[in-house]
């Protein structure tokens, strides 16, 4: 059994040594262990620390393309060279690689198909209150738009079963995290989570510049999700709020009317028919939306099979 642990890296030539160095040698069980790093557009000395510690299977981007790319590239060379298990770790060196024997067990025990590490947030020295409070709720969205029930949800330290890693599609240029996770669990892949305390800091995320943005790129990708995967979830509980808010004073203006006051309470018609209105586009953009969900999955399909096709001869 083939284990590779792909590292994304942009200008980690501090940290990656420390992330190298951890990374088991032997695991019961595996009989082969493959470091693969990404280097998405590093300007510094990354590669050259990587080929210094023995690290010989490299996927490059010329220039910078994103985490999220550089995920997905790193998962289909991973795939292309055989691996049966596949870890994706930091290359800032934030999640401890001594613990991917941990990580990868349930996949190994038949347990699950993917599994996601618990960084325990709570716990985390160097996380703000304010951080933690929004970990807390992205996890909460996150569990509620993969139908899910994880304590870790947006953690990035993941294995991934070799069916898993066929079937995963990553289209956002964000973060592959939560967009993996949210296919995953709509997907009936079965999911497990493994306790871990992850390493001091060592840098500042790279992902977004602030808090604020970061709250707004998690909350556009879920969105985006909710559409792609649950449209009625999202839709319905909108159109029958805006068509109850129609209904009040829609009724002020009937009332109205049959009591001897026909021209009256024309602002309460006018707001009425608004929200009313309302509802019903958001129950047709719920429709639409359910038609798109349809068509993804068709296409999800054929992109797993062109993955394969692209694998098999990668392998000739």
């Amino acid at each position: 059994m083939r284990l590779c642990v792909q590292i994304p890296c942009l200008n980690e030539e501090n940290t990656l040594p420390d992330v190298l160095a951890t990374i088991p040698k032997h695991i019961d069980g595996i009989d082969d262990i493959v470091i693969v790093v990404i280097d998405d557009g590093s300007d510094d000395k990354t590669v050259k620390v990587a080929k210094a510690h023995g690290v010989s299977h490299f996927v490059s981007h010329p220039r910078r393309r994103g985490l999220a790319q550089s995920f997905q590239d790193g998962v289909l060379y991973c795939l292309s060279i055989g691996a049966d298990i596949i870890v994706n770790t930091d290359g800032d060196n934030q999640y401890p690689s001594e613990d991917i024997p941990r990580l990868i067990a349930p996949i190994m025990e038949g347990k699950a198909d993917m599994v996601i590490a618990d960084r325990q947030v709570q716990k985390i020295v160097h996380f703000s209150p304010g951080k933690k409070l929004f970990q807390k709720i992205g996890t909460w969205t996150l569990n509620k738009a993969a139908r899910t029930n994880l304590p870790d949800a947006p953690s990035g330290f993941r294995a991934y079963s070799r069916e898993t890693a066929f079937k995963l599609n990553v289209v956002t240029r964000f973060s592959y995290a939560m967009e993996t996770l949210i296919q995953a669990g709509n997907n009936g892949i079965g999911i497990a989570t493994v306790k871990i305390k992850v390493n001091p800091k060592t840098r500042e995320s790279r992902l977004f510049n602030s808090s604020a943005e970061h709250v707004m790129k998690s909350g556009a990708a879920i969105f985006r999700a909710f559409v792609m995967y649950r449209p009625y979830a999202l839709f319905i509980p909108v159109g029958t709020v805006l068509l109850l808010l129609g209904v009040i004073p829609f009724g002020r203006f009937l009332w109205g009317f049959f009591d001897s006051q026909p021209g009256g309470h024309v602002q309460s018609l006018i707001f009425g028919t608004v929200f009313m209105a309302g509802g019903l586009i958001s129950y047709s953009l719920g429709v639409i939306a359910d038609l798109v969900r349809i068509n993804r999955i068709v296409q999800e399909k054929q992109l797993e099979l062109t993955k394969r096709l692209v694998v098999s001869q990668a392998k000739k």
